[in-house]
């Protein structure tokens, strides 16, 4: 069984096309507690099965699989699969994507409740699966029926309100980091990074909600924004946006390292927070 407490208070976050056996163990030797496979993993997850092959601790989340991409009772038998050979390490996440990313995306919440519904049905447990989650509704649903949530690219506010809806459930949100450079370097490399993500509407319209200017958003984001979402450009930076998240109440934080070194900065930020 798989406990909030085995995430750790920080993960490592990457694209699954980035993850292969020599970052999950490094991600695991410098001491975090979970590491996110981002992205839209495909339903056969050898890409967790790699990574936890390669590693003899660490908690790998899947953040996340697309329901409408992937079937259920494939990705179900690939959990088992898994979870047979390293049981209690893997915590499948799912999500429902994105409306401009996804046409057949209709009715979400009620499409995420039928997934879960054939995952549960397949075998897999509350302690096993956990939501992408924005809104309100989801967010609950995330606390009714997984272990709990993981929103991406949201700011403290939202982790605070966040908290309120999901009560004792995990929480899990994600943080964009640029270090390493100097500030003009590093905001340019986060707002490169965001710009598909300033074009979806489930994102842009929660930055709004907890306190963004909609103006702030446009032509790649402000300095502020970029600087809030994509913590630069010093390990203390990284690390001071990291605690805003737990101090509003998240278990967990994952550090996605933009950049071309991301063992480099995921290094100094570990030493940074105290966990090398």
């Amino acid at each position: 069984m798989t406990s909030i407490t085995d995430f750790g208070t920080y993960g490592a976050w990457r694209w699954e096309s980035g993850v292969d056996e020599r970052f999950a163990a490094e991600v695991e030797r410098l001491g975090y507690g979970t590491l996110w496979i981002g992205g839209s993993p495909s339903g056969d997850l050898t890409v967790v099965e790699r990574a936890l092959d390669a590693t003899e601790r660490i908690v790998v989340a899947t953040g996340i699989v697309n329901i409408w991409k992937e079937v259920a009772t494939e990705v179900a038998a690939s959990f088992h699969r898994i979870e047979a050979r390293h049981p209690g390490r893997f915590v499948l996440g799912i999500g429902s994507g994105h409306r401009e990313a996804t046409p057949e995306r209709v009715r979400p919440l009620a499409s995420l409740r039928a997934y879960l519904d054939v995952l549960e049905a397949e075998g897999l447990r509350k302690d096993q699966l956990l939501l992408a989650a924005l809104g309100d509704k989801t967010l609950a649903l995330a606390a009714d029926r997984t272990l709990g949530a993981h929103p991406y690219l949201t700011v403290p506010a939202h982790t605070a309100h966040a908290r309120t809806i999901l009560g004792d459930a995990l929480l899990a949100p994600e943080l964009k980091v640029a270090v390493g450079m100097d500030r003009d370097a590093a905001r340019e490399v986060a707002r490169r990074y965001l710009k598909r993500y300033f074009g979806l509407s489930n994102y842009t319209g929660a930055l709004v909600r907890f306190g963004v200017d909609p103006a702030e958003i446009d032509n790649g984001g402000s300095d502020a924004l970029i600087d809030l979402v994509a913590a630069n450009p010093t390990p203390a930076d990284a690390a001071a946006g990291l605690r805003a998240h737990l101090d509003a109440g998240a278990d967990h934080v994952s550090v996605q390292a933009l950049g071309d070194d991301p063992i480099g900065s995921l290094a100094a930020i570990a030493e940074e927070v105290g966990i090398a």
